[in-house]
C-alpha cells in the first residue's frame, strides 16, 4: 500500500528531474554558450572537478575546446584554456572582464583589496598607490640593499645547516626570506627570523592555509543561495586566519603612530608613505581596516608565490642534473665562486632566465589566476559569454599543452634559450601574473626576488637530495589552491662550494 502510494510521487520527481535537465540543454544552447559537458541536474558538472581542478579542466578542455563553459551548481562558468583565447579576454575584452568574481569565503576582506576589488575608481587609487610607490622599478632599485641584506642573511643560515650537515627545508627559508624583505620594506623590521624555526613556520602555515582555504571547493560559490549560511564554514575560518595576521600588522602601525606622535625620525617606508596618505583627496578611504587588507595582500601573496616558486625551481634542478649542471656553471663563468650576486648580473644569465620561465610553465603560482566575471554580455569567437558568468583561465593548462609546447611535461629550460617569449604578460603562451589591467602589480619585486635567491643558494651551494629521497625520487605531488605548491617540503642537503 505504501509503496503505491510513492510511487506517483517518485514517478513525478523522476520526469522533473529530466524536465529540468533537458530545459537546461536547451537554454545552454538558446544562449549561444560555448560547448561544454552536458551538466547534471541541480550539481551541474561539479562531480567532474575534483580535488585538482586545474588538471580536471585541462582534460576537459582536451574534449570541448579552448573556450568552453559549465555549469557548477547554478553558476555559468567560462574556461579558457589556450593563448588565443586568452588574448581575446585578458586584452581585447580586457574593460568588460576586469572586475573579480569573488569566493564567498573571503568575506568582507574583499572590501578593501587590490586583488578582489571589482574595477573601480577606489581600485585604481589603491593600486596607483601599490605600482607607483612599492614596486615602480626607481623605488625597487633604490631597495637593493634590503634584498642584498635579507639574501645574505639567508647564504648564511644555508651556510649553518650545511656545517652541521642538516636537511635544508628550502621552502620554508625561502617564505622567511621573501616575508622578511617585504617588513623591512614596509615596517622597517623583520617580522620573524630565518633561526627562530617556530615562528617563521607559524607565518607560513597561516599563510599556506589562507590560500588553500580561498581556493577549496565551496558550496557557497556554487549555490550563492546558500552563501548567508556559510554550510562549509569557510569564510568564518578565512576570518580568524586575516585576524592572526591583522594583530601583527596593527601592533607595527600603534608602534609607528606612537613614535610620530612622540616626533622621533621618519623612517620613510611604506608604512610612512600609507600613514602620509591618510585622509588625502586622493586615496579616499584609506583607513585602518584598508591598511590590514592591504598587509595581508602584499604578505600573503609575495611571501607565498616568490618561496614557492623557488622551492619548484630547485626540485625541478634536482630532478634534472643537466639542467642543474649547465645553470651553475652558467653562474660560476658570470659571476665567480662565493662572490656575492648584484642584480645588474641577472640579465648576463640567460640560462638562469630560462629556468625560471621554464618553472613557471610548469609550476604557475596561481594556477588558475584570479577568476574573473563579465560585466557584460559579450560575444568572443562567435559564442555569448553572459553577464555575471565567472571566468576562469588556466594557465596551467596552457603551459602543459602539446600544440604550443614540445614535450611540455618535461623541464626543458631551452626552449625559452632562442625563444623571444616573456612572461611580463605580452606573450600569452607564458601568462603565470596575469595578463592587462588586473596582472599582479607585485610581479617587479616577485621575479627580482626570484632570481636573486636562486642564484646566491646555487652560488654558494652544491645541492643534494636525502638518501632516502634519492630512493624514491622526489616527490612532486601538488596541492591545490589559489597557489600551487608542492604537497610535500622540499629537504635538500647544501655542501658550500
Amino acid at each position: 500500500m505504501a509503496a503505491a502510494v510513492l510511487l506517483p510521487w517518485l514517478i513525478w520527481l523522476i520526469l522533473s528531474l529530466i524536465a529540468v535537465y533537458l530545459l537546461d540543454l536547451f537554454a545552454h544552447a538558446r544562449r549561444g554558450l560555448p560547448p561544454g559537458p552536458r551538466p547534471l541536474p541541480l550539481i551541474g558538472s561539479l562531480h567532474l572537478l575534483g580535488d585538482q581542478p586545474h588538471r580536471s579542466l585541462a582534460r576537459l578542455a582536451k574534449i570541448h575546446g579552448p573556450l568552453m563553459s559549465l555549469r557548477l551548481g547554478s553558476v555559468t562558468t567560462v574556461v579558457v584554456s589556450s593563448p588565443e583565447v586568452a588574448r581575446e579576454f585578458l586584452q581585447k575584452h580586457d574593460v568588460v572582464f576586469a572586475s573579480r568574481s569573488v569566493p564567498d569565503a573571503v568575506g568582507d576582506h574583499a572590501r578593501n583589496s587590490v586583488p578582489w576589488l571589482p574595477h573601480s575608481a577606489r581600485w585604481r587609487a589603491l593600486r596607483k598607490i601599490m605600482s607607483a610607490e612599492l614596486f615602480a622599478p626607481h623605488r625597487l632599485d633604490a631597495l637593493q640593499h634590503i634584498r642584498r641584506e635579507k639574501v645574505q642573511e639567508l647564504v648564511d643560515h644555508v651556510g649553518r645547516l650545511a656545517r652541521d650537515g642538516t636537511a635544508v627545508d628550502v621552502g620554508r627559508v625561502a617564505f622567511t626570506t621573501a616575508l622578511n624583505l617585504l617588513s623591512r620594506t614596509i615596517f622597517s623590521c623583520d617580522l620573524t627570523s630565518l633561526e627562530d624555526h617556530g615562528r617563521s613556520k607559524e607565518f607560513q602555515e597561516v599563510v599556506t592555509e589562507i590560500m588553500e582555504t580561498a581556493g577549496s571547493a565551496n558550496l557557497s560559490d556554487f549555490f550563492p543561495a546558500l552563501a548567508a549560511a556559510d554550510p562549509q564554514r569557510l569564510r568564518r575560518r578565512l576570518a580568524r586566519l586575516f585576524a592572526r595576521l591583522h594583530q601583527v600588522f596593527d601592533v607595527e602601525v600603534d608602534r609607528r603612530m606612537r613614535e610620530r606622535d612622540a616626533g622621533e625620525t621618519r623612517k620613510n617606508d611604506f608604512l610612512d608613505l600609507l600613514l602620509d596618505a591618510t585622509g588625502e583627496p586622493s586615496t579616499p578611504g584609506l583607513d585602518r581596516d584598508t591598511l590590514q587588507s592591504f598587509f595581508t595582500d602584499l604578505f600573503a601573496a609575495g611571501s607565498d608565490t616568490s618561496s614557492s616558486t623557488v622551492e619548484w625551481a630547485i626540485a625541478e634542478l634536482l630532478r634534472n642534473p643537466d639542467s642543474m649542471a649547465k645553470l651553475c656553471s652558467e653562474i660560476a663563468g658570470v659571476i665567480g665562486s662565493r662572490r656575492k650576486i648584484e642584480e645588474s648580473e641577472i640579465g648576463k644569465l640567460p640560462y638562469l632566465q630560462a629556468v625560471i620561465k621554464e618553472t613557471f610553465r610548469l609550476h604557475p603560482p596561481v594556477p588558475m589566476l584570479l577568476p574573473r566575471q563579465a560585466e557584460a554580455a559579450t560575444e568572443i569567437m562567435d559564442f555569448i559569454i553572459p553577464k555575471g558568468a565567472r571566468v576562469l583561465v588556466n594557465v596551467w593548462a596552457m603551459g602543459r599543452d602539446k600544440d604550443i609546447w614540445h614535450e611540455p611535461e618535461k623541464f626543458i629550460p631551452e626552449r625559452f634559450l632562442e625563444s623571444v617569449i616573456d612572461f611580463r604578460g605580452g606573450d600569452f603562451e607564458l601568462i603565470p601574473f596575469g595578463a592587462g589591467r588586473r596582472i599582479c602589480p607585485g610581479m617587479p619585486l616577485a621575479t627580482r626576488m626570484v632570481h636573486l635567491v636562486l642564484t646566491s643558494l646555487l652560488n654558494q651551494f652544491k645541492w643534494k637530495l636525502p638518501t632516502e629521497v634519492q630512493r624514491n625520487e622526489v616527490d612532486m605531488a601538488e596541492k591545490f589552491g589559489v597557489t600551487l605548491k608542492k604537497a610535500s617540503p622540499l629537504y635538500a642537503i647544501a655542501t658550500p662550494i
